[in-house]
């Protein structure tokens, strides 16, 4: 049964990816036939796109009662971004320079939005009060984000059409339809191979659910550097672990208020706060992204596994 449920999880992961590429394609669609400004695109658009697994997941484990799954994920997605940053300088294949203001700025603001969201579990659930307080807390850092980040010069877009964005934002609703779908599935096989295995919800999330949930991620990362967007590559890759420390967290239980492990959360999100210092630090000092960056974010993402696991 475990072997079962295991399969589904990896099929369910999958499915979610392929829905969640195909809805992004079309919302992104919609914000070109619409005019939207290109940077906000990028902050809001791309980066909320690419997170649509945490958020279907955060809904689903929150309506099924499973908030350390939801936390997990979304913590550990924070936590997986920034360790994904490492991988960059070897799949590239090059030094990748970085604009220190925004490999600053961006972290800092997950920090804020992590410590926030401690504060909120410390008392071991999440209500609809806390939800709405992240998702204010989302929407300030974002705003400081579009303020004082480095602004993209604007890029052509095709001329508006209201009836192709319908067009686009009705197959985006399908692929999002699917999106959630298969995200119940992940939820129950974690909930499943959790039970068998006699693994926490939370470390299974943090570890194994999280790097699942951020392929999205990963293909529209490795895409853009395989394109030379380099600085769409990054700028998603921080976008998302915004997102993910605030948004994702508050979406389900603004619908669900659930239960959460107080420590574990508290455990977690201090670990993806750390791994968003190094993160600031050691790019925002050296002011790029080369293999050596990247060893050492790499080697952090091994050791969290045994830090966390050591302290459950």
């Amino acid at each position: 049964m475990t072997s079962l449920w295991l399969l589904s999880g990896v099929v369910g992961f999958i499915v979610m990816v392929a829905a969640c590429r195909f809805a992004i394609h079309h919302a992104a669609a919609v914000a070109e036939k619409l005019r939207a400004p290109p940077f906000l695109i990028g902050i809001t658009l791309v980066a909320v796109g690419t997170d649509m697994p945490e958020l279907f997941n955060s809904i689903m484990s929150s309506y099924l009662g499973h908030g350390d799954i939801n936390v997990g994920d979304s913590t550990g997605s924070v936590f997986t971004q920034g360790s994904i940053l490492g991988l960059f300088p070897f799949f590239a294949g090059s030094v990748l320079r970085v604009e220190r203001r925004d490999i600053i700025l961006l972290p800092s603001l997950t920090i804020i939005g992590l410590a926030t969201g401690v504060l909120l579990m410390a008392d071991g659930a999440l209500g609809r009060s806390d939800a709405l307080i992240l998702i204010f807390i989302w929407v300030v850092l974002t705003a400081v984000a579009w303020h004082y980040g480095t602004v993209a010069p604007d890029t052509p877009t095709s001329e508006a059409s209201a009836g192709g964005a319908l067009r686009h934002a009705a197959l985006a609703l399908v692929g999002l339809a699917v999106v959630g779908g298969a995200a119940a599935v992940v939820v129950f096989a974690i909930v499943s191979i959790s039970a068998a295995i006699g693994v926490p919800e939370y470390i299974l999330s943090f570890f194994g659910a999280s790097i699942g949930t951020s392929l999205p991620e990963l293909v529209v990362e490795f895409t853009a550097l395989r394109r030379g967007q380099r600085d769409i590559a990054i700028g998603d890759a921080l976008g998302s672990c915004l997102v993910d420390a605030t948004l994702s967290v508050a979406a389900g239980p603004l619908l669900f208020p659930t239960p959460v492990t107080a420590s574990l959360a508290i455990r977690g999100a201090i670990i993806a706060a750390v791994m968003m210092l190094l993160v600031g630090a050691l790019l925002g000092v050296r002011g790029k992204l080369d293999r050596i960056s990247g060893a050492f974010l790499i080697v952090g993402y091994i050791l969290a596994y045994f830090v966390l696991i050591s302290t459950t």
